[in-house]
């Protein structure tokens, strides 16, 4: 059953307010690092139920008549195709997608940077195709001297010898695809040449987790420390912030091994006394404030803790995380006292794999479940017309639009076709995937008055969690995805071939 733990309104208005009393205190600029995902924050939504994924976005309308942004990008990271784990695509691919989606929003994109620049020939492929586009785009190199010579670093040889990206706004917005790609740098190059230029300008950061006004070990704090496992960062006590301060404040391992030298680079810029104490000064973030129900806030994270050790087995599976990274996530899951059947829907998805019935001994017997929002949970499996993804979804829409089991929802003379078609394409699985489930049921419900009542639920699984004893073909993942299912997987493949897709 949903619960709401988290009031979204709340946390807007004092966020909104924080900002801009940060950007009255300077007489230049404010460049402000938005950490983690400024767009579809998944994450946060999952562990603050009530908590909008783009709720950053929202703040920035209100705030688009003084704001600039700025997207970094890593080149090494467009090199090597990084990928963003929730949408499937690379990190290049996500940043066209944020320039679209801040054009819908009425957002102004001042510019593109690609860091560390070394002329990395897909990175000056990518460059090309914004240029061309009438994207302005800027490379930015390796800072000379950085981290151990201060005086190069803010020098003409250091920030000095990368451009100045233009922007009009009092407030600057640097945001990135994804973490490590160069936000923080840019934000001191611009400070650098600001300072050059004779204006006062300062750098904050908009944080989301780790939450500082909360225990380090709340469930909260330690979904984060789940979710970066690959990073290997985790949560620490600032010790800046208490030693200036003498109160116990949360934040993580990067940000506070790297304040002493950020802060003497702001020093050596600014030509004064730093402003911050601790990394924790650093920080605009209220989340804190908009928590109104803790328990709730708990048991989401617990849950989301379990659904990233499936997400790292899984991705080990396919060689993208080391073991280090899965022991990382069941250590944590190990502390809390988790275990992965504590996922309602796991158990049942399980119990339905045992109940597969196909001639086909290439094919693994997989099942799957998925928990509506009022609580019941739905299971489905594969056979010879369909996969469990499939299956699971139909019996899903069929439950909510209350339909009877024996009432079936596809014409079978387009599953007859679509399985036809697949075997002269010589496809590697002839049962119908979830996409073309669905789009046999949507042509199915331009005949079939129960079909279209049933495709018209089908959005109301948006939130639901599911789980399948098999990790999915590509496709299938995508179309879970678009629907906003909230998907986990045992890290087993679907077949014994090696090649799918």
């Amino acid at each position: 059953m949903y619960r709401q733990g988290f009031d979204n309104e709340k946390y807007l208005n004092q966020q909104f307010e924080n900002i801009l009393e940060r950007v009255k205190e300077y007489d230049g600029k404010l460049y402000l690092e938005f950490g983690g995902k400024l767009m579809y924050d998944f994450h946060a939504a999952r562990v603050l139920p009530g908590y909008d994924p783009n709720v950053k976005v929202k703040l920035l309308s209100r705030l688009k008549d003084d704001a600039d942004i700025i997207i970094a990008i890593y080149a090494g990271d467009i090199e090597r195709k990084k990928m963003r784990a929730d949408f499937g695509i690379t990190y290049d691919m996500e940043c066209l997608k944020l320039i679209d989606d801040f054009k819908r929003w009425e957002l102004n994109v001042a510019g593109v940077v690609i860091t560390r620049y070394e002329g990395q020939p897909a990175a000056t492929q990518f460059k090309n195709k914004l240029e061309r586009r009438g994207i302005k785009t800027y490379t930015h190199g390796y800072t000379k001297g950085y981290p151990t010579d201060i005086n190069k670093v803010v020098s003409e040889e250091g920030y000095g010898a990368n451009p100045y990206i233009e922007t009009e706004k009092k407030l600057v917005i640097v945001t990135a695809p994804g973490p490590g790609s160069g936000k923080l740098a840019t934000c001191l190059n611009q400070l650098y040449h600001d300072s050059v230029r004779g204006k006062k300008s300062g750098y904050a950061k908009f944080e989301t987790f780790p939450v500082w006004n909360m225990p380090l070990n709340h469930p909260v704090n330690i979904a984060y420390e789940s979710a970066t496992a690959d990073l290997k960062d985790f949560n620490v006590i600032d010790p800046f912030h208490l030693g200036a301060y003498n109160k116990t404040t949360v934040n993580y391992n990067r940000d506070v091994d790297s304040f002493p030298l950020l802060k003497r680079i702001l020093e050596k810029i600014t030509g004064e006394e730093s402003v911050y104490q601790s990394p924790t000064d650093m920080g605009v973030n209220m989340v804190g404030y908009g928590i109104i129900d803790d328990d709730v806030v708990r048991h989401a994270s617990h849950q989301e803790i379990i659904r990233r050790c499936f997400v790292y087995e899984c991705e080990y599976m396919k060689g993208l995380v080391d073991k280090e990274t899965v022991e990382r996530a069941e250590l944590i899951m190990d502390n809390l006292g988790l275990a992965k059947e504590d996922r309602v829907v796991v158990t049942p998805a399980r119990e339905a794999a045992k109940g597969c019935k196909h001639n086909n001994p290439d094919i693994i017997s997989c099942g799957a479940a998925i928990m509506l929002k009022e609580g019941t949970i739905i299971t489905g499996k594969n056979s010879e017309i369909m996969n469990a993804t499939s299956s699971v979804v139909l019996n899903a829409i069929k439950h909510m639009a209350k339909i009877p089991d024996n009432i079936y929802l596809l014409t079978p003379s387009i599953i007859e076709s679509i399985i036809a078609l697949k075997k002269r394409l010589k496809e590697n699985f002839e049962a119908l995937s979830l996409q073309e489930t669905l789009i046999a049921l949507s042509i199915s419900a331009t005949s079939n008055h129960t079909a279209k009542v049933a495709l018209e639920t089908l959005e109301e699984l948006s939130g639901c969690e599911l789980h399948c004893t098999h990790m999915l073909i590509p496709g299938d993942e995508s179309e879970i995805r678009k629907i906003g299912i909230r998907l986990t997987s045992d890290p087993l493949f679907p077949s014994n071939d090696l090649y799918m897709k």
